[in-house]
């Protein structure tokens, strides 16, 4: 009897310490602070080089503009007009609306052709002039890829694949472009870290390893950014890959199978991962409610497969016909503001699962306004992303 009785005894201390514990932690959950990152698409500039694509002078608004109603497609038109992104101004205008509703972080999708950057505008001239840029942080993503005449509505959708930039870098270009992020972006206060670190993101791992020759040397190449990050009086590098299907292979510089994604992001090092679009790994051309269960099922597997954090994405639609002048299938159905808040109180309850990772949440977009996938105002919901974004994370993240 007495064993039982101290059995009973320790049972009926620790009830009530399990259950302040459990308050405890329900009260930290509550009171935590995300890293709400939304992606910003620069090409809604003027920019000489642009012009080969959208030649009126005012970047990709251009496609915007002329969208015309096409099969499934009907456009949709930006509520704050036609604005250069690129003009410190309309950036603090951009910058207080995101921060009102919740979106701390942008993560500029920035570019590197010819061995100079392009579409740098709105981040250099806008979003780093912009005097109230501290209310929203930034980070790099390397888009790294190659590009044709895909941006060009005029030759878009007719067989037209015309290599304009390639997006693969040896190592001289490599080391050139790591220098320039680090002593141009990893030095001012708004740059988002992770542990202390500045979070710089690759968008194409294939790519960079084609430019690079090889595994081992990327590895060596981001060993020694890494490196020069630490040199210029920083903690480290925290590097984050844009990944594609959880069963992605990632081929060579002969198109040849080098192994799964996962086994190559582990070699290479990499500190996280999460995705840019749900276009990257599933099937889009369905109702958002289904698109949401399979890109569940996803964050939960790249989240047991991997060693290192995911950080849950999502995006806010797919319908990339105002780039073309005939109708192209494949279209999210039934993207609301009301079904775009369930996803992100999916990502929300992610994030609280992991707690010891960054609080981070990545979206598309701020303004892939010929994508379809864009938290800036429209004619159709007009602030309802946004309110959607407060709503579950509030305006004093």
């Amino acid at each position: 009897m007495k064993i039982y009785k101290i059995k009973t005894f320790n049972k009926l201390l620790l009830t009530p310490i399990l259950l302040i514990s459990l308050l405890c932690n329900a009260q930290t959950t509550e009171n935590r602070k995300y890293d709400v990152a939304a992606y910003v698409w620069p090409s809604f500039q003027p920019d000489d080089r642009a012009k080969i694509f959208w030649p009126e002078g005012i970047g990709e608004w251009q496609s915007v503009m002329h969208d015309q109603v096409k099969g499934e497609h009907s456009p949709r038109k930006p509520l704050w007009g036609y604005i250069n992104e690129a003009d410190p101004y309309v950036s603090e205008m951009e910058i207080n609306a995101a921060a009102d509703h919740g979106v701390n972080v942008f993560i500029f999708d920035w570019y590197w052709f010819d061995g100079m950057p392009f579409l740098e505008g709105q981040l250099d001239n806008g979003y780093l002039k912009a005097r109230n840029n501290s209310r929203v942080k930034f980070y790099l993503m390397w888009a790294n890829h190659d590009v044709n005449l895909t941006w060009d509505k005029r030759n878009a959708g007719e067989k037209n694949d015309a290599l304009i930039w390639q997006g693969a870098v040896d190592r001289v270009q490599f080391e050139k472009i790591c220098r320039s992020v680090i002593d141009k972006y990893f030095s001012q206060p708004s740059y988002y870290k992770i542990d202390g670190k500045p979070c710089f993101m690759v968008y194409d791992l294939d790519v960079l390893i084609r430019g690079l020759g090889s595994v081992t040397k990327t590895k060596e190449a981001l060993d020694w950014f890494r490196e020069e990050t630490k040199k210029a009086g920083l903690k480290g590098l925290y590097l984050q890959l844009a990944i594609r299907h959880s069963g992605s292979n990632i081929t060579g510089l002969n198109s040849d199978n080098i192994g799964t994604q996962e086994d190559i992001v582990k070699q290479l090092g990499f500190d996280g991962v999460t995705h840019y679009q749900f276009a990257h790994f599933t099937n889009i051309d369905r109702d958002y409610n289904d698109i949401m269960e399979s890109v569940k099922n996803e964050w939960d597997t790249v989240g047991k497969k991997y060693q290192i954090p995911y950080y849950p994405h999502v995006s806010i639609g797919w319908d990339n016909n105002p780039r073309f002048k005939m109708f192209r299938p494949g279209i999210v159905k039934n993207n609301t503001p009301e079904n775009f808040e369930k996803a992100l109180i999916a990502a929300k309850h992610y994030a609280d699962l992991h707690p010891n990772q960054a609080p981070l949440i990545t979206i598309n977009s701020w303004n892939e306004w010929t994508e379809s996938s864009y938290l800036e105002p429209d004619d159709k919901y007009g602030y309802g992303y946004l309110d959607a974004v407060k709503k579950i994370f509030g305006s004093g993240n």
